[in-house]
C-alpha cells in the first residue's frame, strides 16, 4: 500500500508524488502518517517534514499550514515548503536576520504583521536547525 502525498504554497506545488510513509510536524507534535491511516485535519507548523520512498528518508522544511488525510491522500497546504537541497543557508541567515529586526519594534505593528514575521522567523529556524543537522 502506498500514500499519495501533495504539498502546496500559495506559489507553486511544491511536492507531488507517491510514498511510503510521511512525518509531519504539528502544533502537538509529530504524526506519522501511514497507508491507512483514519481521516485527519490537523494544524502543522513550522519544520521538517521526513519522507520516506522506496525505503530512503527525504526531508523537506515546511512552514505554518494545515494538512488534510483522507483515505490514502495526504494534502499539505503550507505558508512555505523548500526541499533539503535547495536551501541557500546564506539567503536563510539574511531572512533570519530581516525577521528579527522586524519583530524589534513589535509596539508599531498590528497583530497580523507579528504574525507574519513570527510565522517567517519558524520557517527560517526550521531550515537552520536542518542545516545544524546535516553538520
Amino acid at each position: 500500500m502506498s500514500l499519495t502525498l501533495k504539498i502546496v504554497t500559495p506559489e507553486a506545488e511544491v511536492y507531488s508524488d507517491t510514498i511510503e510513509t510521511v512525518v509531519i510536524p504539528t502544533t502537538t507534535g509529530e504524526i506519522g502518517i501511514l497507508p491507512g491511516h483514519i481521516p485527519l485535519l490537523t494544524q502543522v507548523t513550522a519544520g521538517e517534514l521526513r519522507v520516506t520512498k522506496d525505503g530512503r528518508t527525504s526531508e523537506l522544511i515546511i512552514g505554518d499550514g494545515f494538512a488534510e488525510i483522507e483515505a490514502d491522500t495526504v494534502s499539505i497546504l503550507a505558508q512555505n515548503a523548500i526541499e533539503e537541497e535547495k536551501i541557500d543557508f546564506e539567503a536563510v541567515e539574511k531572512a533570519r536576520q530581516r525577521a528579527e529586526e522586524a519583530l524589534k519594534n513589535r509596539e508599531k505593528l498590528t497583530p497580523e504583521e507579528i504574525a507574519r514575521d513570527e510565522a517567517a522567523l519558524r520557517f527560517v529556524m526550521a531550515q537552520l536547525a536542518q542545516k545544524n543537522r546535516r553538520r
